[in-house]
């Protein structure tokens, strides 16, 4: 028996764009596709050549969008950093945060138009795309604890022999240009996140969409421009990833933050050059289950932390090690919720996963769960295409001795699927966790503080949730990788370090009598 599955509903995906604000940035060809500009250091440009973005939810063309000539990306990096690093590092800080608040109030006059967008072109469903715009505002609203990582110390001099009647200030200056690479998974918070400390900070920005995705960056775009962000500080750079060698090597982009797979991260810093890097890269979370666990509450997050999104999330959940007491009764929980789940639509309010991004990613779970069943492995639940870009949510269940030869364990495969493992207590699954190349969070649910302090001391990773399913959310909680996963950290605050650079002021005041040292 499958599970419930809403095949796409009859009408075909169109984009409805009714707000006013956006109506100068696009126009409807013949053919009822929406065809929009770019927006680049104060002016919004068409291009020679298109990129079509089709909807994951049945394929169709729903908008194109302008592939910018090499003429039009060196004009917007020479603008950038010949010009709109100062305009921006010269606005007063509390005009930026002004800028940022009422960017939150705009995204919220448009918020059913963004929720729209969302899950037409990124195939969210309802409730994910309404909580995704409403982080996105929350995000800009508590930008003000950002500040307080701007902010300098001063060093006294007195406690070197050498330094003795001087003093320092080290004070945190922009770097310059900031390129912001976003993914397709979080188009409108990722866009706004890095916008906002980037912004925050004094930089001139440089923000990269999803080419499966754009659309709700570009809506963004007019957003920010609205919002009176200076326009020479700004521009949107619609290319392919494959086209994005020129501008990550541009010796004029100081620092680089991306949110991608771990293989884009190493793309990306082997042509990069000397520069800062942000990168929150591959994940594939782990989920540790000890004997004294709730094991109803854990199915029901272990759950949502493989389906979420349709597992297209750097933290979801593609490992459980389970201890061996309480392994059959978390086995035949998690099995009861993932059947549960109901698969379609994504316009269809009562779908819980929609469409995978594009069919290959589909290709892609149906390879590696193919793999994990040629190795040993079971599939207990789901396992099933019901479609080009949907697929049941899926968990295999493999002995300990065969999970490290599958694809599953050796790769992250973006898509909601996940492998079930027996373990005999907390240390060998922290050892099956730590042997992975990935290292960006893990989920432990238990009871016992002694067993649980030795897995978050002993987990590498950079985040350790207890008793819940990771989430990285607003980042209110800083996160990030270790390992293949990632550089840095991304949350409120502590970006502000990766695109920002200390200075060191020193005053010698020798001889002057300003101190009378015994």
């Amino acid at each position: 028996m499958g599970m419930p599955f809403t095949p796409p509903i009859s009408k075909a995906a169109r984009l409805d764009i009714k707000s006013d604000e956006f109506q100068d940035i696009f126009e409807i060809d013949e053919k009822g596709v929406a065809r929009f500009k770019c927006f680049v250091c104060g002016d919004w440009v068409e291009g020679d050549e298109w990129i079509d973005v089709k909807s994951c939810i049945d394929l169709s063309t729903i908008a194109k969008v302008p592939k910018l000539s090499e003429e039009c990306v060196e004009r917007a990096l020479g603008t950038l950093y010949t010009y709109g690093r100062w305009d921006a590092r010269n606005l007063p800080g509390y005009k930026r945060l002004a800028i940022l608040r009422k960017l939150a109030d705009l995204i919220e006059q448009n918020r059913q138009q963004f929720i729209n967008t969302l899950i037409l072109d990124a195939g969210k469903p309802v409730v994910s795309a309404k909580a995704e715009v409403d982080a996105s505002i929350e995000r800009l609203r508590i930008s003000e604890l950002d500040v307080k990582k701007i902010q300098g110390e001063f060093v006294p001099g007195d406690w070197s022999d050498e330094t003795t009647e001087t003093e320092a200030l080290v004070r945190r200056e922009p770097v310059g240009v900031v390129l912001a690479i976003v993914p397709f998974n979080y188009p409108l918070l990722d866009s706004v996140n890095k916008f906002t400390y980037s912004f925050l900070s004094g930089n001139a920005v440089a923000l990269k969409p999803a080419s499966s995705d754009p659309i709700s960056t570009i809506l963004l775009s007019k957003l920010i421009e609205l919002a009176g962000v200076p326009k020479r500080s700004f521009a949107l750079l619609t290319l392919r990833g494959s086209e994005m060698g020129i501008v990550v090597s541009d010796s004029r982009i100081s620092a680089i933050t991306l949110t991608g797979s771990t293989e884009t991260g190493i793309s990306v810093v082997r042509q990069a050059g000397i520069k800062q890097f942000l990168m929150e890269l591959g994940g594939g979370d782990c989920a540790i289950v000890m004997h004294d666990a709730d094991t109803e509450w854990a199915a029901k997050r272990i759950a949502r932390g493989v389906y979420s999104y349709s597992g297209q999330r750097c933290d979801a959940i593609k490992l459980i090690l389970v201890e061996e007491e309480v392994y059959e009764k978390l086995r035949r929980r998690l099995v009861e919720e993932l059947s549960k789940v109901k698969v379609g639509d994504p316009r269809d309010e009562s779908v819980d996963v929609g469409p995978l991004i594009e069919p290959s990613a589909a290709d892609t779970m149906m390879h590696a769960i193919e793999d994990a069943v040629k190795k040993g492995g079971s599939v207990i639940v789901g396992g099933k295409r019901l479609g080009p870009t949907y697929v049941e949510p899926t968990l295999v269940e493999i002995p300990k001795a065969l999970v490290r030869q599958t694809e599953l364990y050796q790769k992250e495969i973006f898509a909601p699927v996940a492998l079930l493992v027996g373990v005999r207590g907390v240390e060998e699954a922290v050892e099956f966790a730590n042997a992975r190349s990935y290292g960006l969070d893990a989920a432990i649910f238990g009871r016992d503080i002694f067993k649980l302090r030795y897995a978050m001391r002993h987990l590498e990773v950079g985040t350790v949730y207890i008793n819940d399913y990771p989430r990285h959310g607003i980042g209110y909680y800083p996160f990030g990788g270790r390992k293949n996963s990632g550089i840095g950290r991304e949350g409120i605050g502590y970006s502000i370090e990766y695109i920002s650079a200390p200075k060191t002021i020193v005053y010698n005041y020798k001889g002057s009598g300003v101190w009378e040292y015994l």
